[in-house]
């Protein structure tokens, strides 16, 4: 292990290394209070590199005395770190990929705040929010101009085995060797494993220019810090405004096995889908993993049908096994997409056309209270009801893992989640399937966030 370091100044590379001195005292406004420790919980996350757990309240206690100041130059600014993780360094000096990261937090902790203080973000409505989600890819440089469409998203689990992470790994590199991007939520697993294939295939291929994309938010980003690949990192402000990210940017996506997250994420994108509006948007979704998640995906597969309907079905397929095969045709189906945007003058880099309903953009804070209240009938419209467990599984991600979740369970015992005895069972299927399959945490035991009741 390398010595501690106790206190480490650090300077900034891209966009913040040239800044008047009007920029930088906006900067140090914009950094003062909330937003200062939201600054200094993602800036431990992306330091506390290779974190095997998964536990937000563990690390933050672990690390209670990381501070992190901005300091003011003629030149601009510098990081002052304080107590920072040892990992993130070699031989006293910190690694360069985890330096580019730090200032992406910081570019975008004082972006979104400076926004939101100004009133340049209209989050009131949904044509606002999308815009607002789009500003802020547009200020971290991820929307590309110049390319062509080759950006795949890939969701699924940090908390997965062995056979799944090669999986991901092996999908990623046949990617990659089809010039194929990746972006992910950033963290390790299913989120790591296709960006470390991807960059051993780039390597190949002699692509420089290789992006391995990571979206995330200040409430998981502890629980999933960022992987050294990722070299864009993005921090949106809320969970909803990273899911709509992902849909925005994606020329595909790709759903590896995973837990309440990958849940979420898949309803989500179920419930924007399924939407008349969107009938005619191609969104390519492939359900992919190796042959021992087979058991997996059919259950999966069967919530879906149970709880949606036959109809949501027709918005992907499961593909298992065969890492090349599955590329390839995630490879045509990027370029049926690409098509579609030629021919109808979209832009090839934010997927404008999609409407995402407002359900979907609000901000879904999970307390004892929103999580009672939610409505898991069936007798409700399949989009609506995918609103509401979209809600459940977000409040199950915050009730596992999230420092504010994990503290209301302590204080308060379980969520309770009400639903008729259909969507009950499918619910109890899936999500004991999850905890016997370890797929709800990476560390520790795990004691259920949740009570299912009729």
């Amino acid at each position: 292990m390398p010595p501690r370091q106790d206190i480490v100044e650090v300077m900034p590379e891209r966009s913040l290394e040239v800044l008047s001195q009007e920029e930088v005292s906006g900067l140090l406004d914009a950094t003062a209070g909330r937003q200062r420790e939201i600054l200094r919980r993602c800036s431990l996350a992306v330091l506390n590199v290779g974190s095997a757990t998964d536990d937000t309240r563990a690390i933050l206690e672990q690390f209670a005395d990381f501070q992190v100041e901005i300091v003011q130059q003629d030149r601009g600014v510098k990081l002052r770190l304080i107590n920072a993780p040892a990992d993130a360094f070699v031989d006293g000096k910190m690694i360069r990929g985890i330096r580019e990261q730090l200032f992406s937090v910081l570019r975008d902790v004082v972006y979104v705040s400076s926004k939101q203080a100004a009133g340049h973000f209209d989050l009131g409505s949904t044509a606002g929010v999308t815009d607002a989600v789009f500003r802020i890819l547009r200020n971290a440089d991820v929307l590309k101009t110049a390319r062509d469409p080759n950006l795949v998203v890939c969701w699924g689990g940090h908390a997965i085995g062995r056979d799944e992470y090669d999986f991901t790994k092996d999908l990623g590199y046949q990617l990659g060797l089809r010039g194929l991007d990746v972006c992910t939520g950033c963290g390790l697993g299913a989120m790591k494993g296709p960006m470390k294939g991807a960059a051993i295939a780039h390597a190949k291929q002699r692509i420089l220019d290789g992006r391995y994309v990571g979206i995330t938010e200040p409430g998981i980003i502890a629980a999933e810090s960022p992987n050294p690949i990722v070299n864009e990192l993005v921090i949106m402000p809320d969970i909803e405004k990273r899911l709509e990210a992902f849909v925005r940017v994606a020329h595909a996506i790709v759903i590896f096995p995973g837990g309440a997250g990958t849940a979420e994420e898949l309803l989500f994108l179920l419930g924007i889908l399924m939407q008349p509006a969107n009938r005619d948007v191609p969104v390519p979704v492939i359900l992919a993993g190796p042959a021992e998640s087979e058991p997996y995906f059919r259950v999966i597969d069967r919530f879906v049908m149970t709880t949606l309907g036959e109809a949501a079905r027709e918005h992907y397929r499961i593909e298992i096994g065969e890492p090349a095969a599955t590329a390839a045709l995630i490879r045509n189906e990027v370029q049926r997409v690409a098509t579609f945007r030629h021919e109808n003058a979209d832009a090839y880099y934010f997927n404008w056309r999609l409407q995402v309903d407002s359900a979907f953009q609000e901000p879904f804070v999970a307390s004892h209270e929103s999580m009672a209240s939610l409505q898991l009938r069936r007798d409700h419209d399949p989009h609506e009801l995918a609103v509401h467990l979209r809600r459940a599984f977000s409040g199950i991600v915050a009730g596992n893992v999230k420092d504010y979740g994990i503290r209301t369970i302590e204080k308060h015992g379980p969520f309770e989640l009400h639903a008729d005895r259909e969507v009950m069972q499918a619910l109890d299927e899936l999500l004991a399937g999850f905890v016997a399959q370890k797929r709800m945490r990476l560390s520790g035991a795990y004691e259920p966030c949740y009570r299912l009741s009729a």
